[in-house]
């Protein structure tokens, strides 16, 4: 890109459509371009690389001891190649750009001309478009060629970099190859994604191979050593705890917390019986066969076996053993980060004594959070029972929580009640819209989760009960404590960990997790969301959440029965919620026709329907639903009108 060439700020909105492919290069580097406008450089800026103060680089060296050791030691030995281009210099810098550490031949011009010295600051807000600051500003490998620098100041350069990323996916610096000589594209890039691949895959065996199974995987037998190979990490039940960038590449599939056995079709025990030195042919996820070979923990953990008694623990399910409305927990989130911690927070907390405490708008998915949490957890064999105490008659809520003895009260059942918190015993009992509950019932339960037992009504013997509480409410418990409306020692005995899950207009992942709901909602022969109809519900702010949404789209899927959706399949309240400028517009009305679409539904029916029907459909911008409002009909009588 040379200087003179125009950014046009709006070749970078990409459609909703574009959204699963990755940018071109161009678009990276248009999309840089535009960010260092906004940061207000010039082609003519001087590069800041902010200041190093004393000890500052020794500092930063410390705090990331782990990643230049293990780049240093255990990776660029293999890329000596490299480093024997006399003007070809390597540079590691961490997620904020700092360089940590170079090396390279000292012909690649002075220090004090190419910037790449440890301390200095790459990001682009200061040294503008480079392949540091570009790869961490988009998260992806790039090569920024002489005339792609935003500053005049780089062009006498090129530099092909790499984001690297930790154990647990997250960026944790940039590897770059730098030179002021010609650098073939393809090739460099190559390489630089392999060098920060291998860098990752030293990381996950540093910090796993003491202790865990770890399983390397290819395609071909003779590249299972390579380190383009995907590597999974199991504890000892089993589940996946960290895989490789590759191994999500090569599967198409996120990993995190699947079972062994639901990905390569293989147990745990077995995974332990077979030799290191022998590979193994298995079927990934049911569709294709890799190579794998099992790496066992150096030193491994020594348990004493007890023989008093058989664990209730197993393994978690595999995803094919839960039932259909249950969502594998790997699933609930995909690509929000408030949500990913959320997950990672209740899942360390499940098997504990700890009650949990969910806090979300109606419909944003704890019910789903909850079901999910328990079929993955240890009491998954027994109950999981559900109240939503705003649904239970403030009269009957202590005897269908606690139960009742034969004859307790008028119109009890003759055999007595156990109760919802004893059928719950050893399971889990979910506590919706706990907000609602009377106070009365309040002091009750208090008791209960104090003493762990329940005294049915009209009895005086009590049942030890074991149960894992979460709770869920829409409102702020606090603010309800502070009213008198809820009790604040019942509410501190039920916040133990607390979580706001956030409504779907808020998530990172909207778009993401949209298509994923479709996908489960649909059947196999269901064509794929067209681009108008996804583009609708990518910006709708969906005030009902998840319930909105998935009511909309069974709606939608039953109107198109088999055919592709199209906008006219969607519920006509659907497009109430829209921004007007977001909202199919509907032309002008003529003169001749403006009186019809402003009628009253009640008014629009003339005795000729053939005549109304087509003169509302041209008002109303050819859309079914919105004809249908205005005639005050059906839309099967809309369609009825249009093909007559």
């Amino acid at each position: 890109m040379k200087e003179s060439d125009p950014i046009q700020p709006n070749a970078l909105v990409a459609e909703p459509a574009a959204q699963e492919t990755e940018p071109s290069h161009k678009e990276l580097i248009e999309a840089s371009w535009y960010r260092c406008e906004s940061f207000g450089l010039s082609h003519s800026t001087t590069p800041d690389f902010g200041s190093v103060p004393t000890g500052h680089v020794s500092a930063l060296m410390d705090e990331h001891q782990d990643l230049v050791r293990t780049t240093e030691n255990e990776v660029l030995p293999y890329y000596e190649n490299i480093l024997t281009n006399s003007s070809c210099v390597i540079v590691l810098a961490d997620r904020q750009g700092h360089v940590l550490n170079t090396w390279g031949s000292n012909r690649f011009r002075s220090r004090n001309e190419h910037g790449l010295v440890p301390g200095h600051r790459w990001q682009e807000s200061g040294v503008g478009t480079n392949a540091i600051g570009t790869a961490l500003a988009t998260g992806q490998a790039i090569q920024v060629n002489r005339d792609e620098h935003f500053l005049r100041a780089n062009r006498f350069m090129v530099g092909a970099a790499s984001p690297i990323f930790d154990t647990h996916k997250q960026l944790v610096g940039v590897l770059d190859i730098s030179s002021d000589a010609y650098l073939p594209q393809d090739h460099t890039l190559g390489m630089v994604k392999l060098m920060s691949l291998t860098v990752e895959n030293q990381l996950i065996y540093a910090a796993f191979e003491r202790e865990h199974y770890i399983l390397a995987f290819n395609t071909n037998i003779s590249s299972l050593e390579s380190h383009w190979s995907g590597l999974v990490v199991l504890d000892e039940n089993g589940t996946i705890v960290s895989a490789n960038r590759r191994a999500s590449a090569l599967l198409a599939h996120d990993l995190a917390l699947l079972n062994v056995e639901a990905v390569f079709g293989c147990t745990m025990r077995e995974i332990r019986q077979q030799p290191a030195s022998m590979p193994l042919s298995l079927r990934v996820l049911e569709r294709f066969r890799v190579w794998v070979k099992v790496n066992p923990p150096i030193a491994p953990k020594i348990t004493v076996p007890d023989f008093r008694q058989q664990p209730d623990y197993q393994a978690p399910r595999t995803v094919s053993a839960l039932p259909p409305d249950v969502i594998p927990y790997a699933e609930l989130e995909h690509g929000d980060a408030q949500v990913r911690q959320i997950l990672n927070q209740a899942r360390k907390i499940i098997e504990k004594d700890i009650p949990i405490l969910i806090r979300g708008e109606t419909g944003s998915g704890k019910e789903i959070l909850v079901r999910s949490l328990h079929y993955h957890s240890s009491r998954r064999g027994e109950n999981l029972v559900a109240v939503n105490c705003a649904s239970i008659p403030t009269e009957l809520v202590e005897s269908e929580l606690f139960g009742y003895e034969k004859g307790a009260f008028t119109g009890a059942h003759t055999k007595g009640s156990i109760g919802l918190i004893r059928r719950a015993h050893k399971g889990t009992l979910f506590l919706d819209e706990i907000g609602e509950m009377p106070l009365h019932v309040q002091s009750r339960l208090l008791r209960v989760l104090q003493e762990r037992v329940v005294t049915p009504l009209g009895s005086s013997e009590v049942f030890p009960v074991d149960i894992k509480l979460i709770s869920a409410t829409n409102r702020n418990l606090k603010a309800e404590v502070e009213q008198g409306n809820f009790r604040q020692d019942l509410y501190y005995r039920i916040s133990g960990l607390s979580l706001e899950l956030p409504a779907l207009r808020e998530r990172l992942d909207k778009e993401a997790l949209i298509l994923y709901i479709y996908s489960r909602l649909k059947e196999p022969t269901d064509p794929e969301l067209p681009f108008p109809v996804r583009h609708l519900l990518f910006r709708h702010p969906w005030p009902g959440n998840m319930r909105q949404l998935v009511n909309v789209l069974k709606v939608a899927l039953a109107m198109a029965d088999g055919a592709p959706l199209s906008t006219d399949d969607l519920p006509a309240d659907f497009y109430d919620d829209l921004a007007p400028e977001d909202n199919p517009v509907s032309p002008a009305p003529s003169s001749s026709t403006a009186h019809l679409s402003d009628t009253p539904s009640s008014q629009a029916q003339p005795t000729d329907l053939s005549v109304l029907i087509p003169q509302l459909y041209a008002a109303n911008g050819r859309n079914i639903s919105r004809t249908a409002k205005a005639a005050g009909v059906s839309r099967n009588t809309v369609y009825k009108y249009l093909r007559a």
